[in-house]
């Protein structure tokens, strides 16, 4: 039984200055029956120095105190032998205490690091990432020619979804900063206070127990509400400890990893324990997706913008080399190693000379130039100084040597060998470019949120850029649900249809740059729908029908019994419903179940979505004004998107306006979009047209 929990938001940086701010050190404290309460820590040494405070009033006001830190507490299996000479996480923790320094959130970190590295991995690993400025032998700064003779992720890491590995030691993700800053403080604090650190030792009779748990496993931070998020997951983290039955919290400390260590709360299948994911409140109910009061239909533009303001990015960071970057989205700024052209070079084949040295011209206007011993070329520089007055043979792209900055066009020379002749002076610096004229060494190339595409691979090498920070692929499951619905080929009666939808789907995710993982199909059977869902490991679902209102809207029931969802009904033809929600934290996205209204949202909607959740910017399709081949009067209320392709008389329109109608989209080549208003189009009016290039189809 524990009477107070303290829950701390570790950072492995500097000292972050006196207002409080998110990614610095954030202690949560919260007692049986009261209210929760959280401090702003500016840096490592003041928060050892509160914490111990803190724990020992609790201890001699006789309560007994669980205090929980977002790091690992062990690392993978092999690594404290190897370092200390034997197998106790708890003597490797007093080994890197005795050579850690650490002063005013200033410490030697990385050199540790790096020696690590020198004693077990042969100067190439298992650490990586040198934040400093300076080189530190055995630690490189990137991934690159990385060896590791340890586990990349402890058993623990390998199962909770969203894991960093505790070997890296800068960027984004460093935990390997916050272990090594992080454990010599919890060494202190242990003998101190004689406190006893979970799994590694039994907890019976311990006046202070040290966990390792993730407030994200708990409250993700784009649940919060709180500006500052850090701020918010202590507090929550400790409330939910502080209300939880003893034997709750028992079944949670119940673990067996002696050498590795665990975190808290997480299950021997990688999800939450119920004890915590419980006590979660549903995160999109909190107007993210909820409709005005008395608002039955939600126009187009004011859905895309909710649903817009509630998102954020989903998936974690890696770097690639730059031959594999073209469809990933950039992470970090992007910026020339170095000018291009690097140097100032011919722009054409023909003759270079100092603009100043050219003599005057004859009386028809003719000049004539010695011609210099050599040449230049793209691939082998002039190797010396042109005289002034002499012409040097020059090849398209090569270098200017010394002595010249102005070339003559081959076609625009007469020449013998010798000397040679053009008809007028040219102007200064005429078919030459300069260095950088393109782009300049160290200008920004492309910012975090842009997908690259194959001419920008092309400018990233050409400056000198060998690899390039991305969000990781955005993991998209696609499920089918409904007892009618069979595999294509499998139909056995007019009862039965062919599944359409999730073969549509798995192709739009992966022609979007995502990671398209085939869920399957179940039929109408609520446990067989939860296992589905469950433990997919995907970033975000999405579902066809299903998830209306009707008796066999299973999904739809299961999300509001266990999960969360919010029903839109969209001004919108086709494609009116839309529903919206989490299931264990993973968005979810319930589509139409009829392919066309499928198409349609998944375009307007989740494609959009998908890109924010992946780390990049909202899309909006781009959309042309062309003559109609069509007429058509439309009522108000609702906008409306018509199968349509380009003809000769203008865009053309599908016969039929049917949301079953498959063929209909593989006729068209794009999409009419008629507005929200009342409207008669006829023919060689002017209408919007977005190709299914812009809808990344």
């Amino acid at each position: 039984m524990f009477d107070t929990f303290v829950m701390v938001d570790w950072s492995g940086g500097v000292d972050t200055g006196a207002k409080p701010r998110k990614d610095a050190i954030w202690i949560g404290v919260a007692r049986r029956g009261e209210a929760a309460t959280a401090e702003y820590v500016r840096n490592r040494e003041v928060a050892e120095d509160a914490l111990g405070r803190l724990l020992a009033e609790e201890v001699a006001q006789g309560r007994r105190v669980m205090a929980g830190f977002d790091f690992p507490f062990g690392y993978p299996a092999g690594f404290a032998r190897a370092v200390c000479g034997q197998g106790d996480p708890l003597a490797l923790w007093d080994w890197i205490e005795a050579r850690i320094e650490d002063r005013g959130g200033e410490s030697n970190r990385f050199d540790l690091a790096g020696s690590v590295n020198r004693a077990v991995g042969g100067g190439d690993g298992p650490f990586w990432g040198n934040g400093l400025k300076r080189e530190i032998e055995g630690l490189p700064r990137r991934k690159d020619g990385y060896r590791n003779d340890f586990p990349e992720r402890r058993v623990v890491e390998r199962l909770a979804k969203g894991a960093f590995t505790c070997w890296q030691m800068s960027g984004a993700g460093s935990v390997g900063s916050q272990v090594l800053t992080g454990l010599p403080v919890l060494a202190r604090l242990r003998r101190k206070l004689g406190a006893k650190v979970w799994p590694f030792e039994p907890l019976d009779g311990a006046p202070v127990a040290l966990v390792e748990i993730w407030p994200s496993l708990v409250l993700p931070p784009r649940a919060t509400r709180d500006e500052i998020p850090d701020r918010e997951q202590v507090l929550r983290v400790a409330e939910r400890l502080a209300a939880m039955a003893p034997e709750e919290l028992g079944t949670m400390l119940d673990v067996q990893a002696p050498e590795e260590g665990w975190i808290l709360g997480v299950l021997p299948d990688g999800s939450t324990s119920p004890a915590l994911r419980g006590l979660q409140p549903p995160a999109l109910r909190d107007d993210c997706f909820a409709l005005p009061a008395g608002v039955d239909w939600v126009p187009v533009e004011e859905a895309q913008a909710r649903l817009r303001a509630s998102l954020g990015t989903a998936v974690g960071t890696e770097t690639v080399p730059v031959g594999a970057a073209a469809g990933r989205i950039v992470a970090a700024q992007v910026r020339a190693e170095r000018s291009n052209p690097p140097g100032a070079n011919a722009a054409v084949d023909g003759w270079g000379f100092a603009h100043g040295g050219v003599p005057a011209p004859d009386a028809g206007g003719r000049i004539e130039m010695p011609v210099a011993e050599g040449r230049a070329a793209a691939g082998a520089p002039f190797d010396g100084v042109v005289p002034a007055g002499e012409a040097l043979r020059i090849l398209t792209g090569a270098l200017l040597p010394e002595g010249v900055d102005t070339v003559v066009l081959d076609e625009d020379v007469a020449t013998d060998g010798a000397r040679v002749a053009f008809d007028r002076r040219p102007k200064p610096r005429a078919n030459t470019r300069k260095a950088g004229e393109d782009v300049a060494a160290q200008d920004a190339l492309f910012e975090p949120g842009h997908r690259l595409r194959a001419p920008d691979v092309a400018l990233i090498a050409a400056t000198g850029v060998a690899e390039v920070q991305v969000a990781q692929r955005l993991r998209v499951g696609v499920l089918s649900t409904g007892d009618e619905i069979v595999e294509p080929g499998a139909a056995q009666g007019a009862h039965q249809t062919h599944d359409a939808n999730r073969p549509m789907l798995l192709a739009m995710a992966q022609g979007w740059g995502h990671v398209a993982v085939d869920l399957g199909r179940v039929g109408d059977d609520r446990d067989a729908l939860r296992t589905a869902l469950t433990g997919s490991g995907v970033d975000v679902i999405l579902t066809s029908g299903g998830a209306s209102a009707g008796d066999e809207d299973h999904l739809s029931a299961l999300l509001r019994e266990e999960g969360d969802l919010t029903a839109w009904r969209i001004a919108l033809k086709p494609g009116r419903p839309l529903a919206l929600g989490r299931w264990q934290g993973v968005p979810l996205f319930g589509l139409p179940g009829n392919p066309v209204a499928a198409l349609v949202t998944a375009a307007l909607f989740a494609r959009p979505a998908l890109e924010v959740l992946a780390g990049g910017r909202w899309l909006e399709p781009e959309g042309f004004a062309v003559p109609a081949a069509f007429e058509k009067r439309k009522k108000p209320g609702r906008r409306e998107y018509l199968r349509a392709r380009m003809g000769p008389q203008g865009v053309e329109v599908f016969g039929s306006e049917g949301s079953g109608r498959i063929s209909g989209l593989s006729w068209a080549g794009g999409l009419v979009e008629l507005p929200d208003g009342a409207l008669e189009v006829k023919r060689g009016d002017p209408v919007r047209f977005i190709p299914y290039a812009a809808l990344g189809l």
